[in-house]
């Protein structure tokens, strides 16, 4: 329990040495929140920044990030750490694993020179009790808004009862949300949280509820959250597939009496012709004649249509034609 106290006091001890500048230790205090790009000064930086090493303080043991000026390959976060020409030293993309302790320090010919720079990183993370897919109207909602602090070093509850450290919820005006009956507002100065637990409303899609960090009133960082319901998953009907066919070749009629006879319109004339001629002439003049129809024959092959003809109809006119000639010779 006495160490318990011993530890508070020297965190109470560090955060007012800090903010009333009555200690010739060099430390800075930066808040952000998660996600967002933070800089870390370093206030005894010499020329060049060949003599700088950055080193991160965990629980347990201390983290060399930049040695000489040069960015460690071998730490977890090395991807989102860099150096800047005044050797201040930038992480992107901060989460809260990223709070804690940071020490700027100097080294000539390995010799440490003139006093540490300190910088603490607090970080505001913001969560909600739902999945997405659950956020909907007429569903209740809880949000945690939670400042992580390197609780060994500086204590949130001495900060929050001694320096005025608040952590509240505003709207989109700006407005304490903690004066609307609509919301159930709690705050924890153990873990620097405040929960926010609400019914949710038509009206409040797309609607912003943020929280701040403040110290005496002065705004140090927020965090947003934004209320979005799922849009209803359009349901489209898959489209019919469409199978193209060969056009079928023509299949000959089950008729028996029928049979298919090439014909075609320039053909046709000819044949007429033909008959004509066949009726006037002899016997050899048809043998002549003979070449001219198989090549008529062979043309009708690629340019005519097939048209069933009937066989009760080709022999009429068969009988038509022998008829016709008998009588030519006759007269």
């Amino acid at each position: 329990m006495a160490d318990k106290r011993h530890m508070c006091l020297r965190g109470l001890i560090i955060l007012c040495a800090l903010l009333t500048g009555s200690s010739g230790v060099d430390e800075t205090h930066v808040f952000c929140s998660s996600g967002e790009n933070v800089r870390l000064s370093c206030n005894n930086a010499l020329s060049g920044c060949t003599s700088t090493t950055w080193i991160y303080n965990t629980h347990s043991e201390a983290v060399e990030l930049i040695a000489g000026g040069i960015k460690k390959t071998d730490t977890e976060r090395h991807e989102r750490l860099s150096l800047d020409s005044d050797c201040s030293l930038n992480i992107k993309k901060v989460t809260k694993e990223d709070r804690g302790l940071y020490v700027c320090r100097q080294y000539v010919n390995g010799q440490k020179q003139g006093t540490d720079a300190r910088v603490y990183l607090h970080v505001l993370h913001v969560s909600s009790s739902s999945s997405q897919s659950e956020i909907r109207s007429g569903s209740s909602v809880t949000l945690s808004c939670q400042l992580y602090y390197d609780y060994d070093l500086v204590s949130c509850v001495s900060s929050v009862g001694s320096e005025g450290l608040e952590v509240i919820w505003v709207n989109q005006a700006g407005v304490n949300l903690q004066t609307d009956s609509r919301f159930q507002i709690s705050f924890s100065s153990e873990q620097c949280l405040s929960s926010l637990t609400t019914t949710l409303l038509n009206e409040d899609h797309n609607r912003e509820w943020r929280c701040q960090v403040k110290h005496r009133n002065q705004l140090k960082t927020s965090a947003t959250y934004t209320v979005k319901y799922q849009t209803p998953t359009e349901t489209k009907t898959p489209s019919p597939v469409t199978i193209s066919k060969s056009p079928a070749a023509p299949t000959q009629p089950a008729s028996v009496d029928s049979t298919l006879i090439p014909v075609s319109s320039s053909n046709s004339e000819k044949k007429s012709s033909q008959t004509t001629a066949a009726a006037s002439t002899k016997q050899e003049k048809q043998t002549t004649h003979t070449p001219e129809t198989t090549s008529d024959t062979q043309q009708a092959s690629v340019d005519s249509t097939l048209i069933p003809v009937s066989s009760s109809t080709s022999e009429k006119k068969s009988r038509q034609t022998t008829a016709a000639a008998s009588t030519k010779q006759g007269s």
